[in-house]
């Protein structure tokens, strides 16, 4: 009887713009405090993108750190997988364009857009490719330049998000390792909490769309905090139960960089420590698909995770999307 094979994460990689955006500096652009911001979210201080920077540059250079954690080459990449809501263009696909950066000329490449579930929705797609034999190596990155679609005179969003990338290479490990489960899951009736109603077929671009910030961030603060506050809490339950195992035998959950308040509900309620609870979002805010991947790849080069451990990611996102995974360390 053939062994089944068992996917895990060879390399991750991470990139962040150098330029900081404090809490005071968004101070003299609208309405708002660093006492403000801190209490309610968190966070500090926020990466923004160059003007001449795009995601896919941005992604470009996670990928590159998370080719060489992994000691792979582009060419033996077979799949390239990029999360984002903002894509450099509607095509081709961002996932095209780090193709062509990287000369993986071997890779098949797209996008998806699932909001910020979108890099834990890409490591399960690449799971199944490389369980099922018929990939090998597959890199999975979520990016974003979330301050190109920003409002910067609406106070309640533009002080929540920020530009990064992190990546991660998908291939086979040693049985019992690897990504023990995933789950994924939407909501589409709440999709008008979280959304950006120009720039699709629905709204195309237009002189009205643009005067009137259609192409920019709308959200529902409340509606969304309470459904993360509850998704949270199931979809870190159910992906622990699909693979047998409690909260206590966690060693380092890694959420999704949103808010502290939902964080520090999840950690309550899992009766977690505060060391296994990793936690970046006071320096880079809210960077959506790229906020998973960024915070798994310091809290493992910051010597937080080893072999073994137990790591658990969760998110939540725009569709109104969510999804979780257990993953046993292999590296």
């Amino acid at each position: 009887m053939c062994e089944k094979i068992a996917a895990g994460i060879l390399g991750t990689g991470s990139y962040v713009p150098e330029k900081v955006l404090t809490n005071f500096d968004l101070e003299k652009m609208v309405d708002t405090s660093d006492e403000w911001i801190t209490t309610r979210t968190g966070i500090k201080e926020r990466r923004i993108a160059d003007p001449s920077q795009a995601t896919s540059d941005l992604a470009t250079e996670a990928a590159k750190k998370a080719l060489e954690d992994a000691k792979v080459d582009p060419s033996e990449i077979d799949m390239i997988i990029v999360a984002t809501v903002t894509p450099d263009m509607n095509f081709p696909s961002t996932a095209c364009i780090v193709q062509a950066n990287l000369g993986a000329a071997n890779a098949a490449a797209f996008d998806i857009s699932v909001g910020c579930s979108g890099f834990i929705y890409g490591v399960a797609i690449a799971q199944q490719f490389v369980e099922t034999g018929m990939y090998n190596k597959i890199l999975v990155i979520g990016a974003e330049t979330l301050s190109k679609i920003i409002n910067w005179k609406d106070r309640n969003t533009c002080v929540l998000f920020g530009d990064g990338a992190g990546a991660v290479v998908v291939g086979r490990v040693e049985s019992g390792y690897g990504i023990l489960s995933s789950y994924l899951g939407a909501d589409g009736t709440g999709g008008k909490h979280l959304y950006m109603p120009a720039g699709g077929s629905r709204m195309p671009a237009s002189e009205e769309t643009v005067k009137k910030n259609l192409h920019t961030i709308f959200m529902e603060g409340q509606e969304v905090f309470k459904f993360a506050v509850k998704v949270m809490d199931s979809a870190t339950i159910e992906a622990l139960n699909r693979c047998g195992l409690k909260p206590e035998d966690i060693d380092m959950l890694i959420p999704h960089q949103a808010n502290t308040r939902i964080i520090e509900a999840a950690r309550k309620r899992l009766k977690l420590s505060n060391d296994k609870v990793y936690i970046n979002l006071d320096k880079y805010g809210n960077t959506s698909a790229a906020s998973v991947a960024i915070a798994l790849d310091e809290a493992y080069r910051k010597g937080l995770i080893k072999k073994g451990d137990v790591i658990l990611t969760v998110a939540f996102g725009a569709g109104l999307t969510w999804a979780s995974s257990v993953i046993r360390w292999s590296k």
